[in-house]
């Protein structure tokens, strides 16, 4: 892949995570793993894993704890290092890199399992795309990939600059003062192409309105 694949002017979350990620107070609400993350691979034992987006490494390390072989990704040198620092206390052998999720740096259908859980929406229809291009190509056919898109039912959706259709900032909060993508299950859907869906809920993370579709698939 390209530097110039890489980039994208409304891939721009990085410096935000990035500065969350250096102090204690931004990792304290992102140290523990989602249950149906571990579900999902637990019922289908140890993987070859790819966790796109991992901050802090909560999922990462959870998973490499079942035996999985891990590749974890982020553009967070501060977040990558705190993930780092807790594999080496575990003694986990876990690969983790300084990577964009529009280049991800595994070869052609590598992994049984691709994690992107808060991360790909993070950009417009185009970004989006293109890490689900990019997911689809590192993925085994069969294999699963697990993750989370922001529904239209979430508050925050039609709030801030439109800065690309169905893609929000708002200025004033911190954590959307960079693009965030929207879609309705059809768009979800259609998104996807190249994939089957196992399950699709529409679900409220910690506040109220919060709404996230999370989703597993199956690559075609």
């Amino acid at each position: 892949m390209t530097r110039e694949l890489a980039a994208h002017p409304l891939a721009t979350a990085v410096p935000e995570w990035d500065r969350r990620w250096a102090i204690e107070a931004g990792r304290a609400d992102w140290l523990e793993p989602e249950a149906e993350v571990i579900a999902t691979v637990a019922a289908n034992g140890p993987v070859t894993v790819l966790d796109i987006g991992c901050g802090v490494g909560r999922h990462a390390l959870a998973l490499a704890r079942l035996g999985c072989r891990v590749t974890a990704i982020d553009g967070s040198a501060n977040g990558l290092d705190f993930a780092r620092s807790q594999a080496q206390a575990e003694k986990l052998d876990i690969d983790f890199r300084e990577s964009s999720m529009l280049a991800l740096p595994l070869p052609d259908r590598s992994c049984d399992y691709v994690l992107a859980w808060n991360v790909i929406y993070h950009g417009d229809s185009d970004v989006v795309r293109r890490c689900i291009d990019e997911i689809r190509r590192v993925l085994k056919p069969g294999g699963i990939y697990q993750g989370t898109m922001l529904s239209k039912r979430n508050s925050r959706y039609g709030k801030g600059a439109e800065v690309a259709q169905n893609t929000f900032v708002i200025h004033e909060e911190s954590d959307k003062a960079h693009p965030h993508f929207y879609c309705n299950a059809a768009e979800l859907v259609d998104l996807f192409h190249g994939f089957e869906l196992q399950s699709l809920s529409d679900l409220p993370h910690q506040k109220p309105g919060s709404y996230h579709w999370h989703l597993v698939a199956d690559r075609l």
